[in-house]
């Protein structure tokens, strides 16, 4: 016998919806840094160490620190409740490897672009992808230590945002903050899906 919902037996084990989401943006803007905080187990990850074939090849101003990059992706999962869990992709933000791109966008509900002010248009190709594949995204900007600090709205115009495009302030090293910016892509992508499943005129 198929149970309903008002059926099911007592003490039954609802397994819960798995949604697929991505973490996108410029070379160092802190995608696995935010995957890492967030996943509840231990990330996987395909980080590979910068080497002298780089040179003129992977841009690290701004980020002269940096030693690694993801060739591939990050992958991390986190439950937001008893009956939602997402998994959370990271793409490689160099341009050579965007060609993985359109297989990790396959099945995504929605993607975050993490910006970062020292190298805002670092995020621009992330949100021209998203925008002309139609996924839903949210802009992330990631406040790292001794950045110049702008306001949402200088942000907002900069990136050339659409308004319904929510955008917010994270540190992608907190947990807290990362799962905030995933709840808000949960939220801006079943609204956008609501909105494009009412018939035109509805209300």
């Amino acid at each position: 016998m198929d149970y309903g919902h008002s059926e099911r037996p007592a003490g039954a084990r609802v397994l819960p919806t798995a949604l697929k989401v991505l973490v996108a943006g410029g070379f160092g803007a802190g995608k696995t840094t935010l995957v890492g905080a967030v996943s509840e187990s231990r990330p996987l990850r395909t980080e590979e160490v910068l080497t002298e074939t780089g040179i003129g090849v992977d841009d690290l101003s701004g980020v002269e620190r940096k030693s690694t990059t993801t060739v591939a992706m990050d992958f991390g999962r986190i439950t937001i409740s008893d009956d939602l869990v997402l998994y959370v992709f990271g793409t490689p933000g160099q341009d050579r490897f965007w060609f993985l791109w359109d297989e990790l966008a396959v099945g995504a509900l929605g993607a975050v672009v993490l910006a970062d002010t020292r190298r805002l248009a670092d995020c621009f190709p992330s949100i021209d992808y998203f925008e002309g594949r139609g996924t839903p995204f949210v802009v992330a900007v990631n406040c790292f230590e001794g950045a110049r600090r702008f306001g949402l709205d200088e942000v907002r115009t900069a990136l050339d945002l659409d308004p319904e495009v929510p955008l917010l302030l994270c540190d992608a090293r907190l947990r807290e903050s990362g799962r905030d910016v995933l709840i808000t892509l949960l939220e801006h992508a079943m609204k956008t899906r609501d909105s494009r499943r009412r018939p035109p005129g509805g209300h």
